[in-house]
């Protein structure tokens, strides 16, 4: 019973990345976080952020005067932080990896499937939809296969010249869940805050500016790098490179090609290199 509510959830975001009809994604919404009401695995405050994203959500869509509309944005946003953060009560995400070591020197490794984070990618997503542009399949395709390949050569060598991870291949009994999870819930909200509302946001607002797709590009880029500073200055330092990767991927394949992009450097690690990180590191 308690996989009912992770089953619907996958599949609205499957459904919102594929751009399926905004109601096939927002049924599939209702019944798994009504399920996770109903089984307990979300609470009675969880309500309070819900809220606020459906009625920011539902007047932005109304089009609404310039201060309403800033108000609305500036609401999602300090909801959004506490969203990545874990930092709003009344989500009761579950754990699904606990203190595992992938390989013997590797630090432990915790895994859960949120509730709370990829509210930011479907909200994104069913609110603005050009942060979602369309895109040729076989350009989506190879933007991604291009910018994966580069991303993951640079940050990786990066990572095992300055002893961060070490070669180690290795396939986990649980590692299909893993994949899953990072790429329909983790790179899904990612790319959708940073490269979709941050990047492509900025280069809409400046369009008329030289340079405005640039400034977009670096400032999604840095803002990802800094969103990862609880892992030091390496982590903030690698994450802002792979933004840019992810970036690139974005503006050319679209946020299909940028999420993709995200999940095979990923993947690429937790396949063949010390994942997380190595445990002296």
């Amino acid at each position: 019973m308690a996989a009912l509510p992770w089953i619907a959830v996958f599949l609205a975001a499957f459904a919102a990345v594929f751009q399926a009809p905004r109601s096939l994604t927002m049924g599939l919404l209702a019944i798994g976080y009504g399920l996770a009401f109903a089984l307990g695995q979300l609470q009675v405050l969880a309500v309070i952020p819900l809220a606020l994203l459906v009625g920011t959500g539902v007047l932005l869509r109304r089009n609404p005067s310039p201060v309403g509309r800033l108000l609305c944005n500036a609401a999602f946003v300090v909801v959004a932080i506490g969203l990545f953060q874990h930092g709003l009560p009344g989500f009761h995400n579950l754990k699904v990896i606990d203190a595992a070591r992938f390989t013997p020197d590797a630090a432990p490794y915790t895994m859960y499937l949120n509730f709370d984070k990829p509210l930011i990618g479907f909200w994104l997503l069913l609110t603005y939809p050009w942060v979602q542009s369309r895109k040729p399949l076989s350009v989506m395709a190879m933007s991604a296969i291009v910018a994966c390949a580069v991303t993951s050569a640079v940050c990786l060598s990066i990572a095992f010249y300055a002893g961060s991870i070490a070669w180690a291949p290795k396939w986990p009994h649980l590692a299909w869940l893993w994949a899953l999870n990072n790429l329909l819930l983790v790179a899904f909200a990612e790319e959708a805050f940073f490269r979709g509302y941050i990047q492509e946001g900025i280069t809409r607002l400046m369009k008329s500016r030289r340079h405005a797709q640039r400034f977009g590009l670096v400032a999604g880029a840095v803002l990802f790098g800094l969103a990862h500073y609880q892992g030091g200055a390496q982590l903030v330092l690698l994450a802002g490179l792979s933004g840019i990767g992810y970036g690139l991927a974005y503006r050319a394949g679209g946020l299909q090609s940028a999420m993709l992009t995200h999940f095979g450097l990923n993947l690429l690690q937790f396949g063949l290199f010390t994942y997380p990180f190595l445990a002296h590191a």
